[in-house]
């Protein structure tokens, strides 16, 4: 099963003056996929996200540049923020990440939330499944401001683990509790 962790979902301004100011964080609302999302006009990948067009920021009002600023603060906070899942989650992580963008008032794309898809299917045995829950709730939880579906994804991860902890501990059982024989009273110790 292919599970995502989500992180920072897409900001929406609906004008450049509602964009954050000076780093402040706008609110979040979940924004279009990254196949819909600024490829329509096959034009998003020509130029890097913030840099304009020559002479394209003089034609800006300062409002406008401020808007602009402030989508290429949340292009880099999205961008390392689904770097940093794809570190962590190592062989785990399947494909690339993926982005959804906002075309800012320079005309340029920025990547305004993303996406990366994990494996968080069970192991072939407990031990496995253990050691891959480990890693997706790192992986979940490497940003440094994990966002609410990363949690959710950690959290899931922690309940595999202590599942495949159980199902462990039930087929090894415990070695020093004796084990009863059928006859009613007598203990069988097998370890003496």
């Amino acid at each position: 099963m292919i599970g995502a962790i989500s992180s920072l979902p897409a900001a929406s301004y609906a004008s450049a003056s509602e964009a954050p100011r000076g780093g402040a964080r706008a609110t979040e609302t979940e924004g279009p996929s990254a196949e819909k999302a600024g490829k329509s006009d096959g034009k998003a990948g020509e130029q890097t996200a913030g840099t304009a067009p020559a002479g394209a920021s003089e034609a800006l009002t300062e409002e406008e540049q401020k808007a602009v600023r402030a989508l290429e603060a949340r292009d880099r906070e999205v961008r390392a923020h689904e770097a940093a899942h794809m570190r962590a989650g190592g062989d785990l992580v399947r494909g690339s990440a993926s982005f959804s963008f906002q075309r800012g008032p320079d005309g340029q794309q920025y990547a305004v939330g993303g996406e990366v898809s994990i494996d968080t299917s069970s192991g072939r045995t407990p031990e496995e499944t253990i050691a891959k829950a480990d890693r997706v709730r790192a992986a979940a939880l490497a940003p440094a401001e994990p966002s609410g579906q990363d949690m959710a994804v950690a959290a899931e991860a922690a309940r595999m683990a202590a599942q495949a902890r159980a199902e462990l501990a039930a087929t090894k059982g415990n070695p020093y509790q004796p084990k009863v024989s059928a006859e009613r009273g007598a203990v069988v110790d097998e370890y003496a």
